[in-house]
């Protein structure tokens, strides 16, 4: 069926692979669940078709082109295991919603040779994504368990038990690359929903936190805002300025000899009796003019 002969005599041995397949999803796979399928891009074979494969010339790592012909998508995979159903392929999840195919449809599958892959672009289908510390890192992770990378197709991974969906929106140098051992640039644009914060000038900032107080109205009680009265019955800012004293207006005070511990005493200006033979000199402190009293009388004792 695959083989033919050549131009030289010999049977040469025949480098396409092509079946069909009932096609399923790994949670309809019999035993054990299996969680590490759905988290990378590759399926599970029959082992019919592992016997084919090893019969084929075909180039390792062995890759696959997934073909729905009824919806005319197609996407690329690698191979997990050969432990299926004679006749079943199965599928991550997220593989089957890209090809928009129902379980038990016909899946074509057929084998690839793409190039090794120097570039991709992601787009986050959710701006959950911006709240993971290095997504190159946790990416780069992720895509160890798959094979191949398609244009145009929406991948699944997984992080802290949380599955993130990327969209394929670049691959270089092709339509479909291989990421099996390579050197790849990866490129994040900006997650679907996701705008940009407007960032305004200092001034308009100024402007908009600066609060007018002609237009602030407090409801409810405001604290130290009544008018204050004075005991004098003036109004409040009527005092007079405060005027520097000159250097004759200050005087030397006269202690208060009677003072007793416990008593308040107020003390009033009066005024004294003008007396006209004082001079402004008289009136003026004149220190050591008083007079002095001796304690031992002159003259000696008596």
């Amino acid at each position: 069926m695959f083989g033919f002969q050549g131009f030289d005599g010999f049977q040469q041995r025949p480098t396409r692979f092509n079946t069909q397949y009932r096609c399923y999803s790994v949670s309809m796979l019999p035993g054990n669940e299996r969680s590490d399928v759905e988290k990378g891009g590759k399926i599970i074979m029959p082992p019919s078709a592992l016997d084919q494969l090893t019969r084929l010339n075909i180039v390792y790592p062995m890759l696959f082109k997934l073909t729905n012909k009824r919806a005319n998508r197609e996407t690329h995979s690698g191979v997990l295991e050969f432990v299926a159903d004679e006749g079943k392929v199965y599928l991550p999840y997220w593989m089957m919603r890209n090809l928009l195919i129902e379980e038990g449809g016909i899946l074509q599958v057929e084998n690839a040779s793409l190039p090794v892959a120097t570039f991709s672009k992601f787009q986050p289908q959710s701006e959950d994504f911006l709240d993971i510390t290095n997504p190159k890192a946790v990416l780069e992770n992720a895509l160890r368990n798959f094979a191949c990378l398609t244009k145009g197709d929406v991948v699944a991974i997984t992080y802290n038990e949380k599955v993130y969906e990327l969209h394929v929106m670049e691959v270089k140098p092709g339509q479909a690359v291989s990421i099996i051992e390579c050197d790849m640039n990866v490129e994040f644009a900006a997650p679907v929903g996701y705008q940009e914060p407007v960032y305004k000038k200092k001034e308009e900032t100024e402007q908009e936190m600066a609060v007018d107080e002609s237009d602030y109205v407090p409801d409810g009680f405001l604290a130290f805002a009544g008018q204050g009265h004075r005991l004098d019955g003036k109004k409040k800012g009527t005092d007079p300025q405060p005027m520097a004293l000159g250097a004759g207006a200050m005087r030397r005070g006269i202690p208060n000899y009677e003072y007793k511990k416990g008593k308040m005493t107020f003390m009033r200006n009066v005024r004294r009796p003008q007396n006209n033979h004082q001079t402004e000199e008289d009136d003026e402190f004149q220190p050591f003019t008083g007079e002095g009293q001796a304690l031992r009388r002159k003259g000696g004792r008596k």
